[in-house]
């Protein structure tokens, strides 16, 4: 047992025990408790119930609000100030979050409030003597000067942040305790039942960035969650580092029962083993304060004064029937209600205004040079054709309306609609006894081709595909690399960088940057291959064109077949 330093709240300076495990030893136990707001005998004796059944544990944390301001709350903690009752484990809690509860910290570097709990002060970092790590803000964003003493403010955080990252060995942080959500970590992971327009505070977030906790608590919310790991590197560029974990909780005996007690044993960074802290679990996702600016929706405001007079964008829907006008099947729309349908949508939403090439493209679907009677669907930011050359008859390709060099140019908005033009073709492809693969080569192209090729499920296994493509590329010296499945592109290869990826049905993802020279028909040579589709004679597209009337054939068969599936003819 070893002994720290502390200040008392209640009376001459004393010393309070904290009772840890040795470096050497196990786990140090913990756990983490949002809002108590004041019902401490509920904590304490869930907490004391814990224990029975569990053990012993070495620290409680508690985020939020502690302090409750009822007259009841206030007798309840009275019973443990005067130390007529005592707290059943060292109890760690953080400053005031709201001007009706700062009475009840007299000192803003933090000291012992009553026996067994311990206000951690407005910020700062205490270490434990296992060598746990617990970074900590106290209170709320300070949206005003002054800042109130319920906040916090932007030299506090840099008092925190400065002294640990100044070090070229810093690694992070083990625990990191605020009250407020950090804005934004919900973005690539599961998403959490609150307001997130109004919710969390974007200093928490740079701060989070900043720390690399391996643990970080917040609460207020009133909601329980969980975050997905997230990474604290960039895949192929940066060695590999510890994921983060973001958990919020609830408010004790909250009447929905969420959770707010949560339990975790961890192992001091500074005592692990560097291959074991930085291992990737599989459910890991990009970093949620890094995203890229054409990410970020929160776009700057118009100066004073500026008015959007622009043009309104142009939405392209054309005749994808036949040319005398006869309904292209049972029960399906005419082409010209595809026509009333653009007008429709022109007159009820605003269009997006789409990038345009600065010469001839074949792709962007303004241009005069589409071959429009290849499209198969059209959506807001997307459409999806049948492939020139296809490899096999439900071969198509999925391209943005604006011209776009590849996917990690594309905004979010692009890129979800990309996702469900994926999910719809998955369904599609699942219908006729198909697994779909889906790559993209950016090299030598103007304009981004998403190919999707369907493979029989009888024909070979999703492995069988992952491993042709990595053998092939071994035999042409070229590594492809398997990558996380939640890996963002953006992260991987900036715009600029030629690449090569595949998207496997089973979320597996293969990634190759471009180097030098790269074989062009690469993907479908691979595809067409004995293992695969045995069909080595379509691998060139040039080998398998059509004339202009089988390939309106083609493309009507298609597109008949998928309209069940496709999302952009919900009204």
């Amino acid at each position: 047992m070893k002994r720290r330093k502390q200040r008392s709240c209640t009376g001459p300076k004393t010393r309070i025990w904290i009772r840890t495990e040795s470096m050497e030893g196990p786990p140090v136990r913990v756990l983490a408790c949002g809002d108590v707001e004041g019902r401490l005998n509920s904590l304490f004796s869930r907490v004391q119930a814990v224990q029975k059944k569990t053990g012993q544990f070495d620290l409680l944390l508690c985020v939020g609000e502690f302090f409750g301001a009822s007259a009841a709350a206030e007798a309840e903690w009275q019973e443990y100030k005067t130390g007529a009752k005592k707290a059943p484990i060292h109890t760690y809690i953080l400053g005031a979050a709201s001007q009706e509860t700062v009475k009840n910290f007299p000192n803003a570097d933090g000291c012992e409030l009553a026996e067994n709990i311990t206000y951690l002060g407005r910020r700062g970092v205490f270490t434990g003597v296992s060598g746990l790590q617990i970074a900590y803000v106290s209170g709320r964003e300070a949206l005003q000067e002054p800042a109130p003493a319920h906040c916090f403010t932007s030299k506090d955080l840099s008092a925190l942040v400065t002294p640990l990252t100044s070090s070229s060995k810093y690694r992070g942080v083990d625990v990191l305790l605020t009250s407020q959500w950090p804005r934004g970590v919900w973005h690539y992971g599961n998403n959490p039942e609150v307001d997130t327009k109004s919710c969390g505070s974007s200093a928490v977030a740079s701060l989070a960035d900043k720390l690399k906790p391996r643990y970080h608590f917040a609460a207020l919310e009133g909601a329980h969650y969980e975050r997905l790991p997230y990474r604290n590197h960039v895949v192929l560029q940066e060695n590999a580092q510890h994921v983060s974990r973001f958990i919020a909780l609830a408010a004790v005996g909250n009447p929905a029962k969420k959770k707010y007690l949560y339990a975790f044993n961890i192992v001091p960074m500074k005592s692990m083993d560097p291959s074991e802290l930085v291992k990737q679990p599989q459910d890991v996702t990009e970093n949620p304060y890094r995203r890229p600016a054409k990410d970020k929706k929160e776009a700057p405001k118009p100066a004073f004064g500026a008015e959007e007079e622009e043009e309104p964008a142009r939405q392209f829907f054309f005749d994808l029937g036949q040319k005398d006008g006869n309904a292209r099947g049972r029960g399906r729309k005419r082409p010209s209600d595809w026509e009333d349908r653009g007008r429709h949508r022109q007159g009820q939403h605003k269009q997006p205004r789409h990038p345009q090439p600065t010469g001839p493209c074949w792709f962007c679907l303004a241009s005069p040079q589409v071959e429009k009677h290849l499209v198969i669907s059209i959506g807001t930011h997307c459409y999806v054709a049948l492939a020139k050359g296809a490899l096999t008859p439900r071969h198509v390709l999925i391209l943005p309306i604006g011209h776009y060099q590849s996917v990690v140019e594309l905004g979010s908005e692009v890129v979800e609609e990309m996702e469900k033009y994926k999910s719809s073709l998955r369904s599609f492809y699942k219908s006729k006894g198909e697994r779909c693969v889906v790559f993209e080569r950016n090299y030598r192209s103007q304009h981004l081709q998403l190919q999707v090729v369907p493979v029989p499920l009888d024909r070979c296994t999703t492995e069988d595909i992952k491993e042709a493509f990595m053998v092939q590329a071994q035999e042409q010296r070229m590594e492809m690399m398997e990558i996380p499945q939640h890996t963002d592109l953006k992260q991987i290869a900036p715009p600029g960088t030629p690449y090569f990826y595949v998207e496997l049905d089973s979320g597996e993802k293969l990634f190759y940057r471009i180097q030098k020279h790269f074989p062009l028909q690469f993907g479908r040579e691979v595809l067409a291959s004995e293992p695969l589709l045995n069909i080595p004679t379509r691998a060139d597209w040039k080998e398998c064109k059509q004339s202009r009337e089988e390939e309106e054939q083609s493309c009507k068969q298609v597109r008949d077949d998928f309209q069940p599936y496709d999302f952009s003819w919900e009204d």
